[in-house]
């Protein structure tokens, strides 16, 4: 019985450094290096053996080879040196004559480089060819002691009892046992704590992602509403508040969190978007519809989430895209399509028009001179007719024609001097006056004589119906921003509001007379010289239309072709 208690003594001494490294893995293993734990663990679990042996005929026998063999595995080199050295040091005092003496110093040139020669390919192996490592190791000392004490018996005469061989063959056992117990037990633990670092790891990779979807989902210019399978909100982002019909309460997209998505949406307006996430938490598929909300434009789209495992629904997702601008220009596009149509048919038959009007006129003004001086009044007034209608057919042809230009450098300053007599004449006749301030640092630019000055008569004389019978145009140029403009400024009534932003359309006027073709020519002769054109009004003060002439598109003195 006494030699049973021995026995689970030094059992559970062997497995000290087992324990100990479970606890120091889990809690605290960033102060140590798992091979100097080990080597000091295993060293005092040897010594602790050593100090508590059992004999078999005077000869000593405790588990020391377990952790001796442990720590110089897991330790390395370094460990199996100081441990040798200790097992030495302890060892030799207690060896009994010369048998013990020679058996201590065989094992030692056996086990030795044997345990050296495994440490690294037991390092390298995996969790099961370590145990096999260790197992093989083991039994070959174990085998050794076992003959040094047969033989030991043998040599002093000694006779075997049962009790010795059971002693024997439990202790040889309870080595081999405690052997692949100990290495199970490590590499469970660094298996354990690997698996959860993966978790972690994974767990942080999850969140990154997460928070990069959210980030996302945030950020993008779509409204998202994501629901899990029982249709709660899970996610909204802070563009749902601004393109869907959501009850006044959740104006805040945060107040979303948590809520039935029954519950979110106004009854009428957000029925539309309750009846795509209802049919996606169905299982139904994508589905992408227009939908007109708030003078708005919205394309949805709602679509089923599954979860990776088993495929079953987890939940839906709705997104708004807002396409008004896209409708609208997608509007105009087709508009401006039309009216080019129009426009090159209109240009075709309009250039028609003008050879019978000049015949017309012709026969017109043979008419007049045959006819009673009382009735000359009434072909004047045909003539003055016909010709607006030949100028209208001009402008319209101007505006509708694509042809190119010759352009060469040319002194917008001299332009304009040189119109400055006709349209102080006709300043002059209306009441009106003119006031010309041209900069002195205005270079040439790449121009059309001909258009520049349609351009500005066009401009001039719009400024010059604005203020009716008295007032001051004002003409100048300047040097801004990389370009030169040319401001015309008058003292009129000022432009609406509301008249604006229809100025350079076609056909769009507010003179009882006008043909709405001047500005849109205009803009139009601008857009050739790689200008624009810009107004700047208010009611009651007058307007100023600002011509701004690009200075980068000079051809550096050479002519140039625009169409």
């Amino acid at each position: 019985m006494s030699v049973l208690k021995e026995m689970l003594l030094q059992f559970i001494l062997s497995l000290l450094p087992v324990f100990a490294f479970q606890i120091w893995y889990d809690k605290d293993q960033g102060r140590l290096r798992m091979s100097l734990f080990m080597c000091i663990f295993c060293s005092i679990s040897m010594v602790l053996c050593m100090m508590t042996p059992s004999s078999i005929f005077g000869y000593d026998t405790d588990f020391r080879l377990i952790p001796y063999l442990l720590g110089a595995l897991y330790g390395g080199a370094p460990a199996l040196s100081v441990m040798t050295i200790l097992y030495v040091a302890i060892r030799l005092p207690m060896l009994d004559g010369i048998w013990e003496t020679i058996s201590f110093a065989l094992f030692l040139a056996l086990s030795v480089p044997l345990i050296a020669m495994a440490i690294r390919p037991f390092q390298k192996a995996r969790a099961v060819v370590k145990e096999r490592y260790a197992m093989l190791i083991m039994a070959i000392m174990v085998l050794y002691f076992i003959i040094s004490i047969v033989g030991y018996a043998a040599f002093q005469g000694a006779t075997w009892t049962t009790l010795m061989a059971t002693s024997l063959m439990l202790g040889a056992s309870a080595v081999l046992s405690g052997t692949w117990l100990s290495v199970f037990m490590v590499e469970s633990v660094k298996e354990k704590q690997q698996l959860h670092s993966e978790v972690l790891r994974v767990s942080a990779d999850y969140r990154d992602e997460v928070t990069k979807l959210q980030q996302f989902i945030d950020e993008t210019a779509f409204a998202v509403i994501v629901t899990n399978g029982e249709g709660t909100i899970t996610h909204a982002n802070e563009m749902v508040t601004k393109l869907l019909a959501l009850r006044p309460e959740y104006a805040d997209a945060g107040k979303l969190g948590g809520v039935p998505f029954l519950h979110a949406f106004q009854p009428e307006p957000g029925d539309v978007c309750v009846g795509m996430l209802s049919q996606a938490l169905t299982g139904e598929k994508a589905s992408m519809v227009p939908y007109e909300s708030r003078e708005r434009m919205l394309l949805l789209t709602a679509f089923t989430l599954r979860g990776e495992a088993h495929g079953q629904i987890a939940g839906a997702a709705l997104i708004a895209h807002d396409v008004t601008e896209l409708s609208q220009l997608r509007n105009e596009v087709g508009r401006m399509e039309r009216l080019s149509l129009v426009g090159q048919m209109a240009a075709s038959i309009t250039h028609e028009i003008r050879n019978p009007m000049a015949v017309i006129r012709g026969f017109v003004q043979l008419i007049q001179e045959r006819s009673a001086k009382s009735e000359k009044e009434y072909f004047r007034i045909i003539m003055d007719e016909l010709d607006r209608a030949n100028m209208i057919i001009s402008d319209f042809l101007s505006l509708a024609q694509n042809r190119a230009l010759t352009m060469q450098p040319s002194s917008l300053h001299d332009i304009i001097n040189e119109l400055i007599p006709l349209m102080s004449a006709d300043a002059n006749m209306r009441g009106q006056t003119i006031e010309v301030e041209l900069c002195s640092d205005a270079p040439p630019l790449m121009l059309n004589d001909r258009e520049i000055k349609q351009l500005l008569l066009n401009l001039v004389r719009n400024g010059m119906e604005a203020m009716g019978d008295s007032g001051v145009l004002r003409i100048s140029t300047g040097l801004l921003d990389g370009a030169v403009e040319l401001r015309i400024a008058d003292e009129g009534a000022g432009i609406p509001a509301e008249q604006m932003k229809h100025l350079f359309e076609p056909f769009f006027t507010t003179k009882t007379r006008g043909t709405g073709l001047g500005l849109p020519l205009c803009l139009s002769i601008a857009e050739r010289h790689n200008g624009r054109i810009d107004v700047e009004s208010k009611e009651g003060e007058g307007t100023t239309f600002v011509v701004s002439f690009n200075l980068p598109e000079m051809a550096g003195g050479k002519p140039a072709e625009s169409a």
